[in-house]
Parts: structure tokens; sequence; C-alpha cells
């Protein structure tokens, strides 16, 4: 048994780190959707009616976010992100991106995750995008993962009470909300960004 162990640890060892997180992000979405009651793909019309309602919850409740959300010239909303796992974890959901108020795309996050961590969390993220070249390299990319390209700031409370239009900078703001559960940290690093068609 303990050979086993053995073996098994160096073969994730001499995995190369890309490989291995691509792994364990496809094992953490087949848990997520072993466990999610009713997972099924969601239809464009469903991604697009959920995202709009998130959008206008989150300016409704984030002056913050609205301002902006005026200055931006695309928004990603993932309006319903499941979280979940033990030790081993992962996050996923489906999201639409607009753009002066047409949605021009749909996107799916997916995340692998590792460490002390138990249970079920659903929440929503809407990304900020504020200028056409980090906008292009979301739409011409394989997949953004969050952490290369585009810089991100995650606005927090904190951040969000003085956060103005002036201050607003190059790159793309992150802004959670509708958290649920128990688990703790909502971190994006490491999230895969990918272009969908849903029905």
């Amino acid at each position: 048994m303990l050979g086993n162990s053995f073996n098994q640890s160096n073969k994730y060892k001499n995995m190369k780190y890309p490989k291995l997180i691509t792994i364990l992000a496809i094992t953490a979405s087949a848990f997520l959707a072993a466990t999610t009651p009713n997972a099924r793909a969601a239809s464009a019309a469903e991604i697009d009616q959920k995202s709009r309602s998130a959008l206008q919850e989150l300016y409704a409740k984030s002056p913050a976010a609205r301002r902006v959300g005026h200055s931006a010239i695309a928004v990603l909303v993932f309006p319903d992100i499941v979280k979940g796992g033990f030790i081993w974890g992962g996050q996923r959901g489906e999201g639409a991106l607009m753009s002066h108020g047409h949605t021009i795309g749909y996107y799916k996050t997916i995340a692998a995750s590792y460490g002390l961590q138990a249970g079920i969390q659903k929440f929503g993220y809407a990304l900020f995008f504020m200028h056409n070249g980090d906008l292009d390299y979301l739409r011409k990319s394989r997949g953004w993962e969050i952490g290369s390209g585009p810089s991100l700031v995650i606005v927090d409370t904190g951040m969000a009470k003085s956060l103005t239009t002036t201050t607003l900078r190059k790159g793309v703001y992150a802004f959670a909300f509708s958290q649920k559960g128990l688990m703790a940290g909502l971190g994006l690093q490491g999230s895969k960004i990918t272009e969908i068609h849903p029905d």
C-alpha cells in the first residue's frame, strides 16, 4: 500500500504542471456535475436572462460596480458559479458577455483547487473590461487563464468605497456577488474562461 502511494506521488511529481492542472480541472468539473442536482447545459436564452438579472442586482447593491459598468466597454457575467469539493475541489459556471446592452458571446469558467476545503458554495462574479485590447485577448484566445494575459483587479468592500471613474486603470475589474455556503475564499486565480456556443 505504501509503495502504491509512493508511485502515485512520483507520477504527479513528474507530470508537467499545465497538464496536471488540466486533468484536475476536468476531474473537478466531473465531480461538480455529479454532485449538482439537475446539472445540465443551459440554453443561450437561460444564460442571457440569468446574466442580465444578476448584473442588474449587482448594480442595485453596489454603486461602485454601476460606476465601473458605465465606463466599461464590455462585462462578462457568471451568475451561478458552483464551487465544491473536499481537499480536491473545483468550480464551474456559464455566463454571457455583454457590450452596450447587447449579448456578444457566451463563456464557461472552470477551475481546480487543492487545499483545506469542504462543502458546496454558490456565488457569481462579473468581469468589467475597460479597454479593447483586453477584450480582444478574451475573444481571440482559446481560453483565458486568469493570472495570465490581462491584469485583473478584484474589487473588495474597501476598494469599492474609494473607486471612482477617475481612479480606474487598465485591466479587468472583478466583482463577486451572491455568495452562499460555508466555503471560504473566492480565488479566481487559475480559473480558465473559454467561449461556448449554447443552443
